[in-house]
């Protein structure tokens, strides 16, 4: 069944993505005559899991400093639209940075990212374990299974690591500009180090998608993501958030609102992403 989307929300990353394809206003208006003309396109769908537990994702994945902002600013909502602007410049100024590991298997041209993963490392084995099994593969649809050499890795600390399946964030911010509704890809967007200068400079070009350009982001296509988080680098009683299409999949300790709200996740144990292409569809501008 279709889905229609109009932009009604503070985001609205989804309906810019599909009004910006076609150059129109991402306006409430565009987006229903979209609905209208029932012109359909295939969206790419990924699955989070951790464990038993699985999140269906069709935006993003965030985690550091993107989803410290996303999360965090909820305690501005009464600044409006202007509390994200505001508390990107408190945590660009008083920066974290995050402990952890990332592996992925790249989309092909993308090989040369990242280190090759051991065949003896304990996470290699919880890789296989997860890709190979039919009961934790995503949705009900073909195997998942990728071979021990096709992995790569990066280990932290991070400053960012961030995952989208389309170009948009929000209205105004645009991750990933290589992004392709139903490619069998996420875009990842790494950011491990960078001065906080040049960070100030690399955020402010995320309106246009400038920022992949900065010697200090790297940007590559992958097909399946392993994430195993840490705690913040000099505050080690401290953890992290990980952000999930605008919502918290899990937060630890030392974060906001922790202890307060149950979450999906946990944080600290691995959580693992596998792409279904174009499961999804979606009415489009054309």
């Amino acid at each position: 069944m279709p889905i229609g989307i109009i932009p009604a929300g503070s985001g609205n990353g989804m309906a810019k993505s599909l009004l910006d394809s076609v150059e129109e206003a991402c306006v409430a208006s565009n987006a229903t005559f979209a609905v209208i003309r029932g012109h359909k396109r295939a969206l790419d769908v990924a699955t989070v899991l951790q464990e038993e537990t699985r999140f269906f994702s069709v935006l993003m994945l965030s985690w550091g400093i993107v989803a410290d902002i996303d999360i965090e600013s909820e305690k501005y909502r009464w600044m409006g639209g202007a509390r994200i602007d505001f508390y990107s410049i408190v945590r660009m100024i008083d920066l974290r940075h995050y402990n952890g590991r990332v592996s992925f298997v790249p989309a092909p041209g993308y090989e040369v990212y990242g280190n090759p993963v051991s065949e003896q490392e304990e996470s290699l084995s919880r890789l296989n374990s997860l890709s190979k099994s039919e009961k934790q593969c995503a949705y009900l649809g073909p195997m998942c299974s990728f071979e021990p050499q096709e992995w790569r890795t990066y280990d932290g600390p991070f400053i960012s690591v961030w995952l989208h399946n389309v170009p948009w964030g929000s209205e105004t911010v645009m991750p990933a500009p290589d992004a392709k509704f139903s490619d069998g890809y996420l875009d990842l967007i790494l950011v491990r180090d960078s001065p906080k200068l040049a960070l100030i400079e690399t955020m402010a070009k995320l309106s246009d998608g400038g920022h992949v350009k900065s010697p200090h982001v790297l940007y590559l296509k992958v097909k399946a993501f392993y994430l195993e988080p840490g705690q913040r680098a000099n505050e080690t009683d401290k953890g992290g958030i990980i952000d999930c299409d605008g919502e918290v999949l899990a937060r630890g300790q030392g974060t906001y609102k922790f202890g307060q709200q149950q979450d999906l996740m946990a944080y600290g144990p691995p959580i693992y992403m596998t792409v279904d292409k174009g499961l999804a569809t979606l009415f489009s501008p054309k």
